[in-house]
């Protein structure tokens, strides 16, 4: 019986749909373009969901059901699946074991792509889901990754016999299991990518695989070490900046944990070694201040010699608890400094909510203040905020003694930055500022 299946151009069994289909226009669906097909637009080609794709050839072709499956263990695992209305039978996750389904041996070649009637082959009219479904015509597609591996198969099928398939229809299958193939491919490609960057955040944590080095901020009214900043470093591949290894444990959900560890290095291992009286900083996120396992780090510290510097720079969205998670430590003698800020708005909003004791200019300002009208106008304006709010400006990055010059005329007073030596595992920087300044250094208070 021939089946009345709608498509774009109308019921299959219409008058026009007695022409051969080659003189019928359809060819690739129109909800999807033949350039994105053809991959001449890979940037939108990602955009396009894979359901998206089963429905656009699912409904040119007519047919009731679209899937993409998946060979895992021996079994055909149903991945993404579209239907049309009514006509739902396959669950997405659904399984069956492997060698009872049609694309089991449409991919090893046992079977062809194309059926119009599987009553036709003597190996699926016997199977149960010819009958079950009912399955009467199937156009399956293996799809295969970048290393020639099958993945699965790409397929349609509708509940009745359809004799108008052909080989144009076929291509189309084949031209957007392509398209499916490309975008599993880049999924399983991340997937590879995580796992590695995760095993590597592992050894990391593991191993305790961090080095920290320190930079002073220098008090030039003295001169003196008015803190030193404690910074990660990472002396493991892929050789890369530190916040580049912070982001990528962010992003397999290590980032408290890496944090935690850089802090508690800091704190082990450099404060120990600090002159007596010498304040020691350290960055921390807003949600490792938040979490449970930030008071227990400085626990056996003293508080009144640290400084949290703040360093992020999206909005956050749990200020209360911020302010509430700091107040019984700040109470202690912590000292809360909100990091480069000039740098975006959210350092804006983390000075306003929290009030910090210290405000850390960041270097996009300091750096050629002394050549720019603009920058100077600014950092005076953060200066005369700092001062109406009882808090200190710290101006990072300083490189020449023009820069300097320029920011001590302004008022400020508390700098940091190359032109006073490069981060380094040297902690005591006595030498450093009698070399700068001349004469002995002042010790901290």
């Amino acid at each position: 019986m021939q089946a009345r299946l709608m498509t774009r151009d109308g019921p299959r069994d219409s008058p026009e749909h007695a022409l051969p289909k080659a003189h019928t226009g359809r060819g690739v669906p129109p909800m999807i373009s033949p350039a994105i097909v053809g991959g001449a637009l890979p940037g939108y080609q990602a955009e396009i969901s894979l359901t998206q794709i089963l429905r656009a050839v699912r409904t040119h072709l007519g047919m009731e059901v679209g899937f993409i499956s998946e060979f895992h263990n021996g079994r055909r695992v149903f991945r993404h699946v579209e239907s049309a209305e009514g006509k739902k039978c396959i669950e997405v996750g659904g399984s069956d074991p492997l060698e009872e389904s049609y694309c089991h041996w449409v991919a090893q070649g046992k079977l062809p792509r194309l059926m119009q009637n599987p009553q036709d082959y003597p190996l699926t009219a016997n199977f149960p889901a010819t009958e079950l479904l009912p399955v009467g015509a199937h156009l399956s597609v293996p799809i295969r990754l970048r290393d020639g591996q099958v993945y699965g198969t790409f397929c349609c099928f509708s509940f009745e016999a359809d004799r108008s398939l052909n080989d144009r229809d076929l291509s189309t299958m084949e031209a957007f299991a392509q398209v499916a193939a490309d975008h599993i491919q880049k999924v399983v490609d991340d997937g590879q990518a995580r796992e590695a960057k995760l095993a590597r955040i592992h050894a990391v944590i593991r191993d305790r695989n961090v080095a920290m080095v320190y930079q002073p901020a220098i008090r030039t009214d003295g001169p003196r070490i008015e803190f030193v900043e404690a910074l990660a470093r990472f002396h493991t591949k892929p050789y890369q900046s530190p916040d580049r290894w912070f982001a990528a444990a962010g992003e397999v959900g290590l980032g408290e944990e890496l944090e935690l560890l850089a802090i508690k290095t800091a704190l082990e291992r450099g404060f120990p070694k600090l002159p007596e009286g010498t304040v020691l900083s350290f960055n921390a996120s807003p949600d490792v201040i938040l979490s449970a396992a930030f008071a227990g780090a400085l626990r056996s510290v003293p508080l009144d010699r640290l400084i949290v510097e703040i360093t992020e720079h999206e909005a956050v969205t749990r200020y209360s608890g911020l302010i509430d998670a700091l107040a019984p430590l700040r109470r202690a003698g912590l000292r809360v400094a909100i990091d480069d800020m000039g740098a975006g708005f959210s350092s804006l909003r983390h000075i306003l909510h929290v009030k910090p004791d210290i405000i850390k200019l960041d270097m996009a300002l300091s750096q050629g203040i002394d050549k720019d009208p603009a920058r100077r106008a600014l950092a005076s304006a953060l200066l005369s905020f700092s001062r109406e709010t009882g808090s200190q400006l710290v101006a990072e990055g300083v490189e020449t003694a023009s820069e300097l010059d320029t920011l001590r005329s302004l008022g400020v007073n508390v700098v940091q930055g190359f032109l006073f030596g490069r981060p380094s595992e040297r902690i005591d920087h006595a030498d450093m500022l009698r070399q700068q300044f001349g004469g002995p250094a002042v010790a901290p208070d």
